[in-house]
């Protein structure tokens, strides 16, 4: 066989010894060799191949598939921009720290600088955000398999991190078969189970290096990062007596998560009996405007071990490492009435939440999010979207333990979200999968609903909550009564776009849901992937979060 053949074989019988279950492949000529050994490769069953014809779809799909399975996953593409698309989805996976590889098909080096079509220098390109692997080109002698395979197996070492990798690597023509008898190494003859290099283990991190006094009141906020860390961290709250308020991806507080947090953090001002002492900070917390206000008005100190660790006012002491139960001897005492205090203002604060939500027309973001994930059947998992839908949640829904709840949170970029929630749905097939998504976001991604008739289609129902343009804008700034005059055209968007022809056009079931009961009944799970639009009017969304906040305030705190 010809050195690029014979390399890209090596390469995909790597991946699969690695146990990178899951790789996704987008056309392209310069990568068809791995194109071709990893279509042997799932043939064979040592890995699961997708195909998708949009590059930055394929790279959120793969992110999607690695946090679902809990292994990094690859996403392969030709040369040129093709790369280039894959950048928004290494960002999200660098700062969330999700172990993405991607595997760039390169020219050669004598073609660079030449004016050849699709090349670029695309080493590095990801820098600093993904870690390079860059291969050398195939040759024809031996003595390169070891080469090749510990090249791939320190790149899955370093995926297995938490760190986005790109292998690169160079084929020269012929770039489909020409098999030659004796030419590389035979690759026959080891054990499946055997690996051919040894993959480092991944890192670990000192248990805990807190040395500092915590204080009986004490207020816990959990954003997303590692869920063993978190709960290890919320066993600590629990035993302490110390109030918890978890963003949606960060549920392992479980009944001690108080619902409506972020809205009680933005009325402490009317109740001084409830302010910190302290505020410990696990994982990286990036929804809440309350959240961040309690920075500076208490000491902080934030608890992990990712480098984008949330502290913009530079206020925190960070503690790299665990916060677990054996810190708990550095409590100062125990305040019994600490705890209740906070769990009787969450009480009536969702008492009112529910009572307003009730009471407003129906729909609006903020019920559509009480109701989606109050309906969801056990074991489900469930994406939000960025924007609104992970913020309405954070704001009204009840904390659920039994959900598997997500987010793109590294960047929190609206791009890639549907791809982000199919990969998903496939790498966890057995749980019913849904996704809670706002227009443009849906709109954004769109070509993630393009899935190749051979190609295995999710478990996902896609709530679309359409308000017909960025609704989130309209709760800040630029949303305000004195610049109406420009805010449509460049804040509101609105599009037009008619959901239940462009999902014709992908041939996936569409369906509009006009009462709370209609959407209850389109949540029951089914199979195959579908989408149900809810149509929601943006005009009506700053005055409903005022009148939410003030309600809040006054049975809470009144």
């Amino acid at each position: 066989m010809n050195p690029s053949t014979a390399q890209a074989m090596v390469i995909a019988d790597e991946l699969a010894r690695n146990d990178v279950r899951h790789v996704v492949v987008c056309p392209g000529s310069r990568n068809a060799p791995l194109s071709m050994a990893l279509v042997d490769a799932d043939a064979q069953g040592k890995l699961k191949l997708h195909v998708r014809v949009d590059e930055r779809s394929a790279a959120f799909l793969a992110m999607g598939l690695a946090v679902a399975t809990g292994r990094p996953a690859a996403v392969v593409c030709t040369s040129g921009t093709a790369v280039a698309n894959m950048h928004p989805a290494v960002l999200e996976s660098y700062h969330a720290g999700i172990g993405l590889i991607v595997i760039s098909g390169d020219r050669p080096p004598e073609l660079h600088g030449s004016g050849a079509n699709q090349t670029i220098d695309q080493r590095n390109l990801f820098a600093p955000a993904a870690i390079l692997v860059d291969f050398p080109v195939a040759e024809r002698r031996t003595g390169q398999n070891p080469v090749w395979r510990g090249l791939v197996c320190r790149a899955v070492a370093q995926a297995e991190s938490g760190r986005p990798v790109q292998i690169n690597v160079p084929f020269r023509e012929p770039l489909v078969p020409t098999f030659e008898p004796n030419w590389p190494e035979e690759l026959e003859g080891r054990p499946d189970n055997e690996r051919w290099t040894t993959s480092a283990p991944p890192r670990s991190v000192a248990s805990s290096r807190v040395d500092f006094p915590l204080p009986a009141r004490t207020l816990m906020v959990v954003g997303s990062g590692r869920p063993d860390r978190a709960a290890a961290a919320c066993e600590v709250a629990m035993r302490a007596g110390w109030p918890i308020i978890a963003e949606p991806v960060a549920t392992t507080g479980g009944a001690s998560v108080l619902r409506c947090g972020p809205l009680l953090l933005g009325s402490l001002d009317k109740a001084p009996d409830l302010r910190p002492e302290a505020v410990v900070v696990v994982g990286r917390p990036t929804l809440s405007r309350g959240v961040r206000g309690l920075m500076g008005r208490a000491p902080v100190y934030g608890i992990g071990d990712h480098p984008q660790w949330t502290d913009p006012q530079y206020v925190a002491i960070h503690v790299r490492g665990w916060l677990d139960t054996t810190d708990l001897g550095h409590v100062q005492g125990h305040d019994p009435e600490w705890l209740t205090s906070w769990r009787t203002a969450a009480e009536r604060a969702a008492t009112a939440v529910d009572k307003l939500l009730e009471e407003d027309a129906w729909p609006s973001g903020l019920r559509i999010a009480r109701d989606i994930v109050d309906a969801l059947p056990s074991g489900a998992m469930l994406f939000l979207g960025s924007s609104n839908p992970v913020r309405d949640v954070d704001l009204v829904a009840e904390t659920r333990t039994d959900l598997a709840i997500h987010a793109n949170r590294g960047v929190a970029g609206i791009d890639g979200n549907v791809s982000a929630a199919i990969g998903l749905a496939l790498g966890e097939p057995d749980r019913p999968g849904y996704a809670l998504l706002g227009d443009l976001t849906f709109l954004h991604d769109s070509n993630g609903l393009l899935i190749g008739p051979d190609e295995a289609r999710p478990n996902l129902a896609i709530v679309v909550l359409n308000d017909d343009g960025g609704g989130i804008f309209s709760l800040l700034e630029q949303g305000a009564a004195e610049h109406k005059n420009s805010f449509e055209r460049v804040f509101g968007t609105p599009h037009g776009a008619d959901l239940a022809a462009l999902c014709a056009g992908y041939r996936v079931p569409h369906v509009v849901a006009e009462s709370p009961e209609q959407l209850r009944d389109a949540l029951r799970p089914r199979p195959g992937l579908r989408v149900i639009e809810v149509r929601a009017d943006r005009a009506r969304l700053r005055d409903l979060h005022a009148r939410l906040r003030a309600a809040v305030a006054d049975a809470a705190f009144g």
